[in-house]
């Protein structure tokens, strides 16, 4: 048998119940208000990629390669973008430092680095050349191991509605089918 003391529930005043109370509606209708300007539209809609390519390469490689200029250059040679020659040929420029920018596939894809934790972490604000100007989107690169291989947790969000489905083969047929070939 369990022999725990019994102790009573703390009890309120009416007085504290009634300030806490009034404190809540106080908070909800101000929170209401600050939300609720004339014009303001709160949008329910939006798309985001989530993807999880495996590579057969530590989380040191992959992230070498997404983070250095000469060797996305590899990567570039093995996208479809540059193959079908839709994109310049010019080289990746890469500074992989927070806030610093980057330029891939001829400068078609630009941005800069939000967030880096070498060999484990890659945030981007990413944007493609035919966006409007001033519309960039955020990627993540969760970079994890996997046994002897490696797998990033990939999230892509914050892009122009519509975009997804172009988006997600592309990633596919420009970064983690290239990073394959390069990386095996």
């Amino acid at each position: 048998m369990n022999s725990r003391p019994v102790t009573a529930a703390p009890t309120i005043s009416r007085r504290q119940a009634f300030t806490a109370g009034a404190l809540i509606l106080t908070c909800a209708s101000t929170r209401f208000a600050l939300a609720a300007e004339p014009g303001d539209r709160i949008l329910r809609t939006a798309e985001a990629l989530h993807q999880e390519p495996e590579f057969r390469a530590s989380r040191h490689r992959v992230y070498r390669a997404l983070t250095d200029s000469k060797e996305f250059d590899r990567v570039m040679a093995h996208s479809d973008a540059l193959k079908s020659m839709a994109v310049d040929a010019r080289s990746a420029v890469i500074d992989p430092r927070p806030g610093a920018a980057f330029s891939l596939f001829g400068g078609y894809i630009s941005g800069r680095f939000l967030e880096l934790n070498p060999d484990a972490l890659i945030v981007q604000a990413w944007r493609a050349g035919n966006w409007a100007p001033g519309v960039y989107s955020v990627v993540r690169f969760d970079l994890r191991e996997n046994g002897t291989a490696s797998k990033i947790l990939f999230d892509h969000t914050g892009f122009p509605v519509g975009q997804g489905e172009h988006l997600a083969a592309g990633w596919y047929a420009n970064y983690w089918n290239p990073l394959r070939e390069v990386l095996t």
